[in-house]
């Protein structure tokens, strides 16, 4: 289950120092945390649709979201201040990397016509984002118990000062990158 993390301290580490030259083990970029997000833009249509989402969040990480509300009214989306709209939940520590483990190891492998993820998609402050365009590529969702097909964000922070470091600590971790 940890395998990621004992990763990051006995190959990780020195591959990063001898890389880029640091002389303290504490100048070494790691991952933070990493967010989950999922709008849910059918709620407006269909309450009970933040429950069965709530359910499939829960389900992939192991950990209850948060309902995220509109902080703004926008009469065209005919949204309201305050209204549901989607769901986060904030992974840090040991389940942060057994989500990172699992994503990187099971999940993405099973994308069709998966080729890597965009190798683009940094922040300038070494922060990636991922999107997602289904649950069902995570094993624990059953397909025939899905209601619709939704997507989600994956937000990886590092303490990486340039995009450069965060994408070798990722591309080390086992994040597969487009060639």
């Amino acid at each position: 289950m940890l395998r990621l993390k004992e990763k990051y301290i006995n190959e990780i580490i020195p591959a990063m120092q001898e890389k880029f030259g640091y002389k303290n083990v504490m100048q070494v970029p790691k991952l933070v945390k990493i967010v989950i997000n999922m709008g849910l833009g059918e709620v407006k249509e269909n309450p009970k649709a933040i429950e069965s989402a709530t359910a499939d969040i829960k389900t992939i990480t192991g950990q209850a979201p948060i309902i995220t509300k509109a902080k703004k009214s926008v009469a065209a989306f005919k949204l309201r201040e305050g209204m549901n709209i989607g769901l986060k939940v904030t992974l840090r520590e040991d389940r942060m990397y057994a989500f990172a483990d699992k994503l990187m190891n099971i999940a993405l492998p099973r994308i069709r016509d998966f080729h890597g993820v965009n190798a683009n998609s940094f922040d300038g402050r070494g922060n990636y984002a991922l999107g997602i365009r289904e649950q069902l590529i995570f094993p624990e969702i059953e397909y025939d118990k899905v209601d619709r097909v939704r997507g989600m964000d994956v937000i990886f922070v590092t303490t990486a000062n340039t995009d450069e470091e965060a994408k070798e600590l990722l591309r080390l971790m086992g994040m597969p990158f487009e060639k």
